[in-house]
């Protein structure tokens, strides 16, 4: 079944009036094949995909019900309490949820392909690991599995639009399909798609890639132990992990470190090696990637929400609502914003609001409301040149409301910039929070949570020794996803406006200054 560019097909039928499902009824056979494989996808990791669903959603909930509960403070006190107890009626059921969805067995689990064990002898062989391999083998096994089923889930979904496009849409074209040819021939761009593909890998499947839990490593080491061939006995023993961790630890002296791609004392593989405390450095990284994605995605999401809805308002009704704007955003940017942090930080310390996802949620917020003046400034001159167009006369000849005009005819234009800008500035946003968990003192993510900044604050003094890794990898990990999100940026702003490929770096840098 082909269609013209208007939408209709060689029987005279204009899919323009047809629905999606009578579309997809029409020509299954595409819809089904794409269908087929996305189903398999989703249940062979169904319990490990709740779970993060449930982990996000609980996240969510409480940010909402938080932000709800200061507001509703603010008049009624009774109304603020009540809004706690659901707030904690709706956490128990998604923490119920989660918990049973993790107990699902997936193909990826680690429970599956488990890489903790313990040697019978000086050489081996190894006990309770994944067919008895060596633990270093069995993680890298589950590690290159689920990059490469994380991988392709994202390029299915991509796939899932190519079929929609090819097969269901009733414009066979529209601007965004040369946008997006032009992104997939973007190498820059294509790079950064990789990098954030990746880190979001890691954000989603972190409990997964670390070859210990955090749980077990990192929150409660001595409520759990560890089975290891003991040198000195020559017999298999125990001992509690927060022992284990005590006698692993990386302090750059003598035989006190353990170093990337090396064992323990216990016979406990570490990729990344061990921090100061003993801790896995890999497993502290995987955790801290998901926070710090999920506090960057907020943070963003409502600075652009922000951004967008002033930059249409103030673009529209111009005057007086686009001088407040202005003030306001001036206001804000002359304050900086680390100082803001630090301030809101110590002000907010030992409150329910500063224990939200452990702080996290109140990083959110600062940047968040920080943020939103740069975006409005990137996005507001494309939003007045839109507002002056002939079609926006039209639409407000024929009686347009406001509110439609700038949702259907002005906030598609306006999108793509927007977009552009936002992924340049996460890079600022997650470089904020870094700083903050660097200066430590109650500031930033609050331990035990991990923190990338953490990391490199307890790493420093070591830079120098054998103990380099504790603050060289996060730092590196740091520096490829900013690097990453400013390449993803720079194709999408190319992927809008091909004349802008080419640009030197110092006006792709100024575009960057929005974050």
């Amino acid at each position: 079944m082909s269609s013209d560019t208007f939408g209709s097909t060689t029987d005279g039928i204009d899919r323009r009036e047809q629905s999606l499902l009578e579309r997809i009824a029409a020509n299954p056979e595409p819809a089904l094949k794409w269908g087929l494989v996305a189903a398999f996808l989703v249940a062979i990791e169904f319990g490990a995909l709740v779970a993060g669903v449930m982990a996000i959603t609980h996240s969510a909930v409480l940010s909402v019900t938080a932000i709800i509960d200061v507001v509703f403070g603010l008049f009624s006190p009774e109304l603020a309490s009540s809004v706690v107890d659901v707030q904690t009626a709706l956490t128990d059921v998604i923490g119920g949820l989660r918990q049973t969805a993790e107990t699902i067995p997936t193909l990826l689990d680690r429970s599956v392909i488990p890489n903790q064990g313990y040697r019978l002898g000086p050489n081996g062989p190894w006990e309770g690991t994944f067919l008895g391999l060596s633990p270093a083998v069995a993680w890298a096994i589950r590690v290159v599995l689920v990059v490469a089923y994380s991988v392709f889930s994202f390029y299915w979904l991509f796939r899932g639009w190519l079929v929609y496009r090819e097969h269901y849409r009733y414009a066979d074209w529209t601007p965004f399909d040369d946008m997006v040819d032009r992104l997939r021939g973007h190498r820059w761009g294509e790079f950064g798609i990789v990098v954030l593909v990746l880190f979001l890998t890691m954000a989603l499947f972190g409990p997964s890639l670390g070859p210990t839990t955090v749980e077990q490593n990192i929150q409660s080491p001595y409520s759990h132990e560890l089975t290891y061939f003991s040198e000195e006995s020559g017999s298999v023993e125990t001992i509690p992990v927060g022992d284990a961790n005590f006698n692993s630890k990386s302090k750059g002296k003598g035989e006190e470190n353990v170093a990337p791609m090396t064992y323990d004392d216990f016979d406990r593989f570490h990729p990344f090696g061990t921090l100061t405390n003993g801790r896995d450095l890999f497993t502290f990284m995987m955790s801290g990637a998901r926070i710090t994605m999920l506090v960057a995605g907020i943070s963003m999401g409502l600075a652009s929400l922000i951004a967008i809805t002033l930059s249409l308002a103030s673009s529209y009704y111009a005057g007086l609502v686009d001088l407040v704007t202005l003030t306001t955003a001036d206001g804000i940017v002359s304050v900086p914003r680390l100082l803001v942090l630090i301030l809101v930080s110590i002000v907010f310390q030992g409150t329910w609001l500063y224990e939200v996802m452990d702080g996290g949620l109140l990083l959110a917020l600062v940047f968040g409301l920080t943020t939103w003046p740069f975006l409005w400034r990137a996005v507001r001159g494309p939003a007045l040149q839109v507002a002056e167009s002939e079609w926006i006369d039209a639409a407000k000849s024929y009686g347009q409301r406001p509110d439609r005009i700038m949702r259907k005819h002005m906030l598609p234009f306006v999108l793509g910039y927007l977009l552009v800008y936002a992924s340049m500035s996460v890079g600022g946003i997650i470089i904020g929070m870094s700083a903050l968990s660097f200066l430590g003192n109650g500031l930033g993510i609050s331990p035990p949570t991990p923190a990338w900044g953490r990391a490199i604050s307890l790493g420093q003094n070591y830079v120098s020794t054998q103990s380099w890794h504790i603050s060289f990898i996060p730092g590196i990990m740091i520096v490829i996803l900013v690097t990453g999100l400013n390449a993803f940026g720079d194709g999408i702003r190319d992927a809008i406006d091909p004349e802008s490929e080419g640009e030197s770096e110092d006006e792709a840098a100024a575009g960057g200054v929005a974050g």
